[in-house]
C-alpha cells in the first residue's frame, strides 16, 4: 500500500492545541454574512493551523487546532479582528439586520 507524502505529513503533525469560539447572532442572515466574510481568508500556514467554521441556529461556530500555542493564538486573534469588523459593519450598514 502506497502512502502519499501529504498523508505522512498529516500523520506526523501533532495537533495538540485547540479551542472553540461560538458567537450568537439575532438572525441566521447576520451569522451567514459574518461566516462568508471570514471564510474568504484561508489559514496562512495550513500545515500548522486548522480552522473549521459552521453556522447553525443563528450561531457561528469556529473550531481551531494548531501544532503550537503561538499559531493558535495568532489565528484566533486574526479571526477576532475580522469578526469584530464584520459585526460592526453589519451594525452600521446592515439595513436593519439585527445582531
Amino acid at each position: 500500500m502506497a502512502v502519499a507524502a501529504s498523508d505522512m505529513a498529516d500523520a506526523q503533525t501533532q495537533w495538540e492545541f485547540s479551542c472553540d469560539l461560538e458567537v450568537d447572532f439575532e438572525s441566521e442572515e447576520s451569522a451567514s454574512i459574518v461566516y462568508a466574510t471570514l471564510a474568504v481568508d484561508k489559514e496562512l500556514q495550513p500545515d500548522k493551523v486548522k480552522r473549521q467554521m459552521s453556522v447553525s441556529n443563528c450561531k457561528l461556530s469556529v473550531h481551531f487546532e494548531a501544532v503550537e500555542a503561538r499559531f493558535l493564538r495568532a489565528s484566533y486573534s486574526a479571526l477576532l479582528d475580522v469578526l469584530t469588523l464584520a459585526t460592526k459593519t453589519i451594525e452600521e450598514f446592515g439595513n436593519g439586520l439585527e445582531l
